[in-house]
């Protein structure tokens, strides 16, 4: 894919009350997931949309429409509430059950049946990165690409304004398994979230309330905000890191400066190289 033309799609956002259960990554939005990813457990969402060149070893299952893109290998069952458009090329080594019409491109293989309730068309659907233009214009009520991209760039930068609901969103040539959460772009973790693995990414901001099973790594700067608790270290490559009250580390934290409130717990040591700064109540 060309960054170019979807810088949008550049940012991983994990929507608040996404959890990781029994190998299926779960949220009640919709699931946007870059080309050439690679995810070892299952999806569950209200819409999924997966780009082509995609490996998803695990389930997939839709609350409403479902989208597969070119060239796509799906090691498991795929269930669809509405209806579903699969590309050309796509291996599905499960079942494909679909509540709605469905729409299969050239040489798919699907090991163990399909069974579509709906119209069953065969012809090549639109591609999954048109129609997910289409997606956050109409979801967002944005008319341009550049509309969406100054949206998410706000997004991911300490605006305090009320944000519009987001789909869970995993860019391009990420790696997710039970021990490494891994993308190259700037992360943004809603609130009331559970996640496993050890997040790799450009930056990363962690909403209030979140359990994270693994340790925080980025190149640049991480935010913890406020009663969440991470199963491991947290460092910065050449940033700065700012916890907040109620946040629990159980691990050390590395990075260029520290900005550390005194209502928070590190169970290991500290590395800054550019200061420790304590934030203190007021009297």
């Amino acid at each position: 894919m060309d960054k170019g033309k979807g810088d949008w799609l550049w940012q991983c956002t994990v929507p608040e009350g996404t959890q990781l259960l029994e190998h299926t990554l779960k949220t009640d939005r919709s699931i946007i997931i870059g080309d050439k990813s690679r995810i070892d457990y299952g999806l569950s969402g209200d819409e999924v949309i997966v780009s082509e060149f995609c490996q998803i070893k695990g389930n997939i299952e839709t609350e409403n429409d479902l989208r597969i893109d070119n060239w796509t290998e799906i090691t498991g069952d795929v269930t669809s509430n509405g209806n579903a458009y699969i590309g050309e090329g796509v291996k599905i080594s499960g079942r494909l059950k679909v509540l709605g019409d469905l729409d299969l491109g050239d040489n798919v293989q699907i090991d163990s049946g399909f069974e579509a309730r709906g119209w069953i068309s065969i012809r090549n659907p639109l591609p999954v990165i048109a129609y997910i233009v289409l997606y956050l214009v109409t979801l967002l009520g944005l008319e341009k690409e550049e509309e969406i991209n100054a949206f998410l760039q706000k997004l991911f930068s300490d605006d305090d304004e009320d944000e519009k609901p987001l789909p869970l969103i995993i860019p391009p040539s990420s790696t997710l398994n039970m021990e490494v959460f891994s993308v190259i772009s700037p992360m943004h973790i809603g609130q009331g979230c559970r996640l496993h693995g050890n997040i790799r990414a450009k930056s990363v901001v962690v909403e209030k309330n979140n359990t994270i099973f693994g340790s925080l790594s980025a190149e640049d700067d991480v935010k913890i905000c406020k009663d969440s608790t991470v199963h491991g270290a947290v460092s910065s490559g050449g940033g700065d890191i700012e916890i907040e009250p109620g946040v629990h580390v159980l691990g050390d934290v590395r990075c260029q400066s520290l900005l550390l409130d005194e209502d928070s717990i590190l169970d290991g040591t500290i590395r800054a190289p550019g200061g420790v700064k304590i934030v203190r109540k007021k009297q």
